[in-house]
């Protein structure tokens, strides 16, 4: 009797003991699934944000594309208009054209190669303005007008545009520094964005205003 007591005492204490092994291990996994969710989270939550900064860097720089675009579709006339007042500024109007040539080379090159090509067209085209300040029939012609007007509608988008590029860089940047998110980005090839910075006053509005 005293024995089959002590084996039934035995078998309780071992079952006990089985179910806190058990709850322990159930609690082990669980804190395990915790950390792996937590972990998953953090990775997936910053490579979505990294994706979609890069995105809108991607697609504001496409905006800056397309004002520099139209600015250079307006160079052609602009030049031709002035050359008919003033075909003796032919370094200044060279310039201008060459300006945009280099613009429209470097579209499909590196957002830093379109950038120097955009400042050169901003300091060409500035000269051009300039040197109409000379010209007094020039600036009153019906046709230099209606460009006139064109260019300020332009110039006052490029900086828009520029702008707004220049702060989704910046938040995207920062995101690509900063710990953690930086070890997202350098496990993924994320990599800090050019800025549009400014040459020589070439952040400001060309001003057309005669």
């Amino acid at each position: 009797m005293v024995a089959e007591n002590i084996t039934s005492w035995g078998k309780t204490k071992m079952a006990n003991k089985n179910k806190k092994d058990n709850k322990k291990l159930w609690i082990t996994i669980g804190i395990v699934a915790v950390v792996l969710i937590l972990i998953y989270s953090f990775f997936i939550g910053n490579y979505n944000s990294l994706v979609g900064l890069d995105e809108d860097v991607a697609a504001s720089w496409g905006d800056v594309e397309v004002q520099y675009q139209r600015r250079a579709d307006l160079i052609p006339n602009l030049v031709d208009t002035v050359k008919g007042f003033a075909a003796q500024e032919k370094e200044v109007l060279l310039g201008v054209t060459e300006a945009r040539t280099k613009w429209l080379n470097a579209q499909g090159g590196s957002v830093g190669s379109q950038v120097e090509a955009a400042q050169g067209m901003d300091s060409a085209l500035a000269r051009l303005l300039v040197t109409v300040e000379a010209y007094p029939d020039l600036k009153s012609n019906q046709n230099f007008l209606a460009l006139q007007d064109e260019l300020a509608g332009t110039e006052n988008r490029v900086a828009v545009a520029r702008t707004r590029y220049n702060e989704i860089v910046k938040a995207f940047n920062k995101k690509v520094r900063m710990f953690p998110s930086n070890i997202i980005a350098g496990m993924f090839g994320f990599e800090k964005a050019d800025l549009f910075e400014s040459d020589n006053g070439a952040d400001k509005v060309v001003d057309v205003e005669f």
